[in-house]
Parts: structure tokens; C-alpha cells; sequence
């Protein structure tokens, strides 16, 4: 057998973001981070790939703030840890709630719950 026929097959993320701002009340950890959901996990990154949190999606509970920010935003709980995501597509109000909507979607039929 060739060496081709022993890799794992790539798969693409179930959701992948970049350009996220990434915040854990009072303080922002990066503002232009990402989010990735692969293989049941959900991650949050830095600019610079270092893991922020990550949990299985089955324990994340995630949903739109009820507060003033923006449909762009959402309030992602990871490890007991409350962050706040701002997803910015293109910086077009309209793809920005879309891809947060996404997110949202992606999240909930692969097990995570409403915030």
C-alpha cells in the first residue's frame, strides 16, 4: 500500500472564523482571533493560533447577548468561562449577522445548547 492510502482523509471544519473579537468581561483578549468547530470541539484562537479555550460542543452553551452589541455578537459559555464573539465577515452589517447566525446554527446541531 502506498504511503497516500494510510492518511487520514481532510476533512473541512464544520465552522471556521477569522477576524473575531474574542472578549472575556472587562477585558478583550484578541481582536482579530478565531473560531473553529471541528470534530464535535469548538476553539477559540488568537491571531496567532494559540488556544484561548476549547471544549466539546455538547458542553458549550452559546446564544445572542440580550444586552446592546450588535447582531454580530454572541455570547459563547466555554469551561464556565463567558466570552463574548464579535464575527466580522466582511465589516457589512448584513454578513456579519449571517455568519454570527451560522455560527449559532452550526453549534446547535452538532450538541451545543442555548445560552
Amino acid at each position: 500500500m502506498s504511503e497516500a492510502e494510510f492518511a487520514a482523509p481532510v476533512r473541512e471544519p464544520e465552522f471556521s472564523a477569522t477576524g473575531v473579537r474574542i472578549e472575556r468581561w472587562p477585558r478583550s483578549l484578541t481582536t482579530a482571533g478565531q473560531v473553529l468547530v471541528e470534530g464535535g470541539t469548538l476553539a477559540l484562537l488568537t491571531s496567532y493560533g494559540r488556544v484561548i479555550d476549547s471544549a466539546p460542543v455538547r458542553a458549550v452553551r452559546v446564544g445572542r447577548p440580550w444586552f446592546a452589541g450588535g447582531a454580530d455578537s454572541a455570547v459563547a459559555t466555554v469551561n464556565g468561562t463567558r466570552y463574548r464573539l464579535t464575527l466580522s465577515g466582511s465589516g457589512r452589517g448584513r454578513d456579519d449577522r449571517a455568519l454570527t447566525g451560522r455560527l449559532l446554527e452550526v453549534l446547535r446541531k452538532t450538541g451545543g445548547g442555548p445560552g
